[in-house]
């Protein structure tokens, strides 16, 4: 049984005495135990080393203390699992060399077997439950289709996503073939983090909030939805859509656990959005951990008083910025469970 099961009774619709805390890219670039880390070993050498992605998943555990662990890993496994190319080079981020530009392109991608290309993540999970002695949750992740998509058409990061967008509209066949492995390859890593141990998965679906609602709708939900069907019977299933305010409407009738907000949906129109019932995750502005402290404690009370203490997970409106004071973030989650209605 694990100890502190605040952010399970969470997704379950369960009253609680306050809401649980994690903060998305919690383990990680903040916390100089993870700098030394880096200062070793390049970032897919940290994502491939199960020992390493273990001991960075636990850091904050340790320091930071949330009511819940998230897998040190990263989105862009599942394409390299699925033969196509990525580097994180310095200064710049993700680079794929061989961006995906034609149909003939998307023949070449295959959905892999998942145990053979993504094992070391399997491993880490299970080392990683070791060392956190069912004393927190883990949460296992994985990108949004689309979120990947855009990565591997635009060959790096993007703006405006301009690249992705148009090979969408272009040739949309290819697209939705495309979108269709990535989904199929997502759903079988997912399946395989539950077995390992993981007790809920989040879906990041980073840059959909560069679609119009129809396109997201046809090219982003449809694929999400998919993964959340395919895996809710199994485990909780957070979904979370940077800038997509306009379909929480629709999120709120999926079968997912819980629905992440941004700092662009103020609480009162994440819960109209959503029906009221909805478990809901976010949404503090990461820039806002610059705050002196007792600034970030009052806003962190008000943000739960204007969510409602029950059917929310606290957390930032995105990844927690390289810059933070390791303080501030101590004082995010001190907030939290220092809350009193």
């Amino acid at each position: 049984m694990i100890k502190n099961d605040l952010f399970l009774k969470a997704l379950n619709n369960e009253t609680v005495e306050r809401p649980p805390v994690w903060m998305m890219r919690q383990a990680g670039r903040y916390l100089p135990e993870f700098m030394a880390i880096k200062e070793k070993y390049d970032f897919f050498t940290r994502c491939k080393t199960p020992e390493l992605a273990s001991e960075i998943t636990v850091q904050p555990i340790r320091i930071i203390k949330p009511d819940a662990a998230i897998l040190f890993s990263d989105i862009l496994v599942v394409p390299q699992a699925m033969g196509i190319q990525v580097e994180l080079q310095d200064n710049i981020g993700p680079v794929l060399p061989n961006p995906i530009r034609k149909a003939s392109d998307v023949d070449n991608v295959f959905i892999p077997d998942i145990n053979e290309t993504l094992g070391y993540v399997m491993d880490a999970i299970d080392m990683t439950r070791e060392k956190l002695d069912n004393e927190v949750p883990l949460i296992g992740f994985a990108g949004s289709p689309w979120t990947i998509f855009c990565y591997a058409v635009e060959g790096k990061g993007s703006k405006s996503f301009d690249k992705a967008k148009g090979f969408c509209f272009s040739n949309p066949v290819a697209a939705h073939q495309l979108l269709q492995k990535i989904t199929d390859t997502t759903i079988l890593y997912l399946k395989e983090k539950v077995k390992h141990g993981v007790n809920a998965v989040q879906v990041f679906d980073s840059w959909g909030g560069m679609l119009s609602p129809a396109d997201y709708t046809e090219f982003s939900w449809y694929y999400i939805n998919q993964i959340v069907e395919a895996l809710a019977d199994e485990t909780k299933v957070i979904v979370f859509g940077k800038g997509c305010w306009f379909a929480l409407n629709d999120m709120s009738k999926s079968k997912a656990a819980a629905i992440g907000v941004d700092w662009t949906c103020s609480p009162r129109n994440a819960r109209y959005l959503t029906g009221g019932k909805k478990t809901l995750q976010g949404n503090f502005d990461p820039s806002r951990l610059l705050s002196p402290i007792p600034v970030i404690k009052k806003m962190v009370h008000e943000m739960i008083d204007e969510f409602g203490k029950d059917n929310y997970v606290v957390n930032l409106g995105h990844g927690i910025l390289p810059n933070i004071p390791v303080d501030h973030a101590k004082a995010f989650v001190e907030a939290v469970k220092e809350y009193k209605q």
